[in-house]
């Protein structure tokens, strides 16, 4: 059995959650440690063998440290991620925090946690190293990709073959360029470090992606400048453009609650 379970996707806390029958992995730490573990348990138990973090943004680890120290478990992370992390990073008493067992990883270069072999690689976004994961278990490949202003030939390439994708789709042009942002978030959201728009991932969709996955899932919607049908009808025309692509099933993930939980 491999399971994902999206516990929360969106600029106020991010968390996702990758098992086999042996080994469950928090990716992200987003949401406060008791929100996450209210979370954890209304998906199927609060026990998690470690905690995986794709870059240093507040809504991806505002409850790391309080978490891994909870639950005394390993954070991985690239060396940059955590320089970054560490030097804005304060308790709550104002002190620098530690994690009590830090575990250095590089994108391109794999690593194994309990069963699941992990696969981090570059993406494109405004943070010091950031990366996205594929997961392989049991024969099932699993990949988490959001917060990146564009697919990357890299990107593309590690998405393939993908039987679980969970990927960004943030914002609807029109919405965002007509929206109550400032020019400049504007335009760092839209720039090649930014966010993945609609349009953008329904061209992916429509062109390059292989139709493995028996789920798709939409991730990273911003409440601001999208709109969960805008997305989906995006992201169906474009996947409906290739009968392969029929069964594949489309969800959307919540800020404010979890997904049901995909298992294969």
């Amino acid at each position: 059995m491999v399971r994902l379970t999206v516990l929360a996707s969106g600029s106020k806390g991010n968390g996702t959650v990758v098992c086999s029958s042996r080994t469950r992995l928090l990716v992200d730490c987003g949401l406060s440690c008791r929100e996450t573990l209210r979370r954890l348990r209304a998906s199927g138990g609060d026990a998690v063998d470690a905690i995986l973090i794709t870059h240093e943004h507040s809504d991806h680890v505002a409850g790391v440290e309080v978490m891994a120290r909870r639950l005394g478990v390993p954070v991985y992370m690239t060396g940059a991620t955590h320089q970054a992390w560490a030097r804005w990073a304060r308790d709550a008493s104002g002190n620098k925090p530690a994690l009590p067992r830090l575990e250095l990883f590089e994108a391109g270069r794999g690593f194994q946690v309990g069963d699941i072999a992990v696969m981090p690689f570059t993406i494109p976004h405004d943070a010091v190293d950031p990366v996205a994961f594929a997961f392989r278990v049991e024969g099932v490949k699993v990949a988490v990709c959001t917060d990146l202003g564009y697919l990357a030939t890299n990107v593309r390439d590690h998405l393939r073959g993908s039987d679980v994708l969970m990927v960004e789709s943030n914002h609807d042009l029109e919405m965002l360029r007509g929206g109550p942002y400032p020019w400049a978030v504007k335009q760092r959201v839209m720039s090649r470090v930014g966010h993945l728009s609609n349009d953008a991932l329904a061209e992916f969709f429509a062109t390059d992606y292989d139709g493995s996955a028996a789920y798709v899932v939409l991730a990273h919607l911003s409440e601001q400048n999208n709109h969960p049908e805008i997305a989906r009808r995006a992201a169906e025309r474009a996947l409906g453009q290739r009968r392969s692509l029929l069964q594949n099933r489309l969800l959307l993930a919540a800020q404010s609650e979890p997904l049901p939980p995909m298992t294969l």
